[in-house]
């Protein structure tokens, strides 16, 4: 599988709870985010030539808080490459630490936008993320 990509960001106040701790519904759209970074980074351009990524499943597991002003570190790696699928899975890291304070997973299907049925992964994309 390719190598791991990194995507990295600042917590910001309005993603914390009361108690300044990331709320959960942020780990989502930061592996959508990363997600996207790790595709265009590899020249695979979403939503054009009538094909979309919808997310078929999407999981994460939280072991350590990440506060308001933590830079959070996402590490993206392909665990599965199919037909018609991808299975990624993220690594979240803060500052300059490598412990893990949270792990997730996503599976995003190849789909044509017209028709919203799973098709396969053109070749051409196939390569980018192999």
């Amino acid at each position: 599988m390719s190598e791991p990509f990194e995507w990295s960001r600042l917590v910001e106040f309005y993603e914390t709870d009361l108690a300044g701790i990331t709320h959960f519904s942020n780990f989502y759209r930061w592996m959508e985010s990363a997600e996207h970074a790790f595709l265009r980074e590899r020249g695979v351009a979403l939503h054009e030539g009538g094909i979309g990524w919808p997310r078929v499943n999407a999981s994460a597991d939280f072991k350590k808080p990440i506060k308001f002003g933590d830079m959070i570190r996402v590490r993206v790696s392909i665990a599965e490459l199919r037909t018609r699928s991808v299975r990624y899975t993220f690594e979240f890291r803060v500052n300059d630490t490598d412990d893990i304070h949270a792990t997730g997973e996503m599976i995003s299907v190849c789909v044509d936008l017209a028709t919203m049925k799973a098709i396969e992964i053109p070749s051409e994309i196939r390569e980018c993320l192999a």
